[in-house]
């Protein structure tokens, strides 16, 4: 009996941002990386004869989670991938869902026929996917085998191996970040003991936190002025407990001219239609030294502090990597103890502080350049 963990991947940029990944290489976040080392120690003590990946970062990262206990090659395969999903990478989920309805209510509902041109239908994912772990298995007669993928493809892997249609949420369900299905091989028959467990992250943050998508719009301010001026208003409250200071004419003409500069510097965000929130960037500031400034982050009060923060940060770090910044800078009200934390569980450091009348102005600074190591 050969047996065969089949493992999704750590929680990935992707995940994090709420974007379609497919074949884009992004990178791990540093709860992936928590992940990854709590997958680790789940393995230390299992004999593992063979280690086997997408060669597509995050699975290999992942797969460093075996051979850090087990002196094993990583084995790298192009049919373990994710899907191909063509136009709709590094798409935010939430644009396209309000975009296109149709062709994502088919990806979300209807996978067994979803095909999109330029894509992969994911029944061909299944066919390649499950021809894959086959030939893997032949490989390996009577040894124990790790093999690492991607979400999609371990589900496609999955209903060719039970027969349960990719449709049926209920019995296939979503496989989570580093998920660990067995599964036995014998006499060219497939056995499964169990699927997408994750026991081994008991405690941690949850890599999908239940909540919703949040889109985006590209906004002219000067048509937008009462719910710029109510956002940054609010935003000021906020950090500084006051609206000393605070002079709404001068901010919204800033960003008038982050507008002008670039058309696509200033977002209105929406969770369904509700507005929720705001990015405003600032593309001309520090752009000679390669830096991305963040003028404003802006969420209402009822959605903070509940898991959509890394949806507003994604929209400022995807907009400066595609004008090739190398860091994302901002400026955080020291009093704003929230804030920080926020920011410092996401990669920012303090590099620089400024004293105003208003208190301490902490410089902070997130590189946009992803660690590709394995």
């Amino acid at each position: 009996m050969t047996e065969i963990f089949l493992i999704r991947h750590a929680q990935a940029e992707g995940n994090l941002y709420r974007i379609m990944q497919g074949h884009w290489n992004g990178g791990v976040t540093a709860l992936g990386f928590e992940q990854i080392d709590a997958l680790a120690e789940r393995f230390k003590a299992v004999d593992i004869d063979a280690v086997y990946s997408s060669d597509l970062y995050r699975a290999k990262v992942t797969a460093t989670a075996i051979t850090k206990h087990h002196d094993l090659p990583i084995i790298t395969d192009w049919y373990l991938r994710e899907t191909d999903i063509g136009i709709l990478e590094t798409k935010f989920f939430a644009d396209l869902v309000h975009d296109y309805p149709e062709t994502m209510g088919g990806f979300a509902n209807d996978p067994e026929h979803w095909h999109l041109e330029g894509s992969e239908p994911i029944y061909e994912v299944r066919e390649r996917g499950c021809a894959c772990l086959r030939k893997i298995a032949d490989a390996n007669p009577g040894r124990t085998i790790a093999v690492v993928s991607h979400g999609v493809t371990i589900r496609a892997i999955m209903s060719g191996i039970t027969g349960i249609s990719l449709n049926n949420k209920e019995e296939l369900p979503a496989f989570g970040n580093t998920s660990v299905t067995k599964l036995g091989y014998d006499n060219g028959v497939f056995t499964v003991e169990y699927m997408n467990d994750t026991s081994h992250l008991a405690g941690m943050l949850p890599s999908w936190p239940r909540t919703k998508n949040i889109r985006a719009e590209y906004i002219d301010p000067s048509a937008e002025k009462a719910w710029y001026t109510h956002c940054y208003a609010e935003a000021w409250q906020t950090a500084h407990g006051t609206l000393q200071g605070f002079n709404s004419l001068l901010y919204l003409n800033s960003a008038i001219g982050h507008y002008r500069e670039n058309d696509r510097a200033v977002m209105k965000l929406f969770a369904d239609d509700t507005p929720v929130g705001l990015v405003d960037l600032d593309t001309a500031r520090y752009a000679e030294k390669g830096i991305g400034w963040v003028s404003l982050l802006y969420l209402t009060e009822e959605y903070r502090g509940k898991g959509y923060g890394p949806q507003v940060l994604g929209r400022a770090i995807f907009a400066y990597r595609a004008l090739g910044r190398r860091v994302l800078r901002l400026q955080v009200a020291e009093s704003n103890a929230n804030a920080i934390r926020f920011y410092r569980r996401y990669g920012f450091v303090t590099v620089s502080e400024q004293e105003t009348s208003l208190g301490m102005l902490l410089t902070m600074e997130k590189s946009l350049k992803e660690r590709k190591n394995v």
